[in-house]
């Protein structure tokens, strides 16, 4: 299954901020994977889950992470 995220959700992923435009659900053993256009660059790429999180937003209590 494929969805089309309205509106896009701003994430941080291993190459810096990006919008996750799509969500791709391949069932219950495969992780979800995000389709994201990079800040940066521009490039679009797929993320499995694990390497995604949202970005800070204070308004929703997800405060910066100070690790």
């Amino acid at each position: 299954m494929i969805l089309q995220l309205n509106p896009t959700m701003p994430l941080t992923t291993p190459l810096g901020r990006a919008l996750a435009h799509f969500l791709i659900d391949n069932g219950d053993e495969h992780h979800l994977l995000w389709v994201c256009i990079q800040d940066d660059t521009g490039e679009i790429w797929v993320w499995p889950n694990p390497d995604v999180r949202g970005r800070p937003n204070p308004t929703m209590g997800r405060k910066i992470d100070e690790r």
